[in-house]
């Protein structure tokens, strides 16, 4: 399995190519190029190791295309909920950043990189978030929330992996949610 593993870490170049055709957006090609090279060390061993025994490279490159398309793609995957659902939905500046997307890979320099519009407010709100989660009594409060809104678990998901029930996450979510809404003065 270590000799797979070692071949797959060599296409991370070549993965990183094939998402220029999904993006420009480099930190999103890096992040997505990552998620998939995790991907595949938490794959089933049997799976990884058909796949290479059956097309070698080129199995595992056309198998890395698609995880590599979902994740730049599907609003289910689980790049989209690491990275984008944190960004947009609970940091509100990711949407004033404008990407161009007119310039071809010979036209990118620094010149035309996009302007992105930082506003500190938000950022002063994420680390006031996490000050609160932090000065929490219970740590299991503290981690089932951040598993929840900061990995992006539906409380199913969320409910088969730590074999809690679906309620008593719910309650524990809802509490944490409560508390934050008190120590920040606004609704969350």
């Amino acid at each position: 399995m270590n000799k797979i593993y070692t071949e797959i870490s060599k296409l991370s170049d070549k993965f990183k190519t094939m998402a220029y055709g999904l993006t420009y957006n480099e930190t999103d090609i890096n992040e997505a190029v990552q998620e998939l090279m995790l991907y595949f060390l938490s794959m089933n061993p049997d799976s990884l190791r058909s796949i290479w025994e059956k097309d070698g490279k080129d199995g595992i490159i056309r198998y890395g295309a698609v995880v590599l398309r979902r994740s730049l793609t599907s609003p289910r995957s689980p790049f989209y909920y690491k990275y984008k659902k944190y960004y947009t939905h609970i940091d509100s500046f990711s949407s004033n950043i404008t990407y161009e997307t007119d310039y071809t890979m010979s036209e990118k320099n620094l010149y035309n990189l996009p302007e992105e519009k930082l506003d500190s407010s938000q950022w002063i709100k994420l680390e006031q978030i996490d000050k609160v989660l932090d000065g929490l009594d219970s740590w299991y409060d503290r981690e089932l929330f951040k598993l929840y809104y900061y990995e992006g678990n539906t409380l199913d998901s969320l409910a088969e992996k730590t074999r809690i029930s679906r309620n008593s996450l719910f309650t524990t979510i809802d509490k944490v949610r409560t508390i934050l809404k008190k120590e920040l003065n606004e609704d969350v």
